[in-house]
């Protein structure tokens, strides 16, 4: 997985272009492209505790910012 820090900049172009997919009619598209935008390792820690960490992994988040927050085997700790 990815270990960069993302810059706002790069966020909003990422949102942009899954916006313009999803105006395409391309929804699954535009849900790909979303989930490439890195989780906060806040909120990755609660889908963890809330849903199990097959949630995260079973529907392709970037976790890259937790493994760096957490750890590199947070998930299966």
């Amino acid at each position: 997985m990815e270990q960069k820090e993302w810059t706002l900049k790069e966020r909003l172009a990422t949102i942009v272009e899954s916006i313009e997919l999803e105006k395409a009619g391309q929804p699954e598209e535009a849900r790909r492209v979303q989930k490439q935008i890195p989780l906060s390792p806040h909120m990755a820690k609660w889908c963890k505790e809330m849903m199990g960490p097959a949630f995260l992994t079973e529907r392709g988040f970037n976790l890259s910012a937790a493994e760096v927050e957490y750890g590199r085997d947070w998930l299966t700790r």
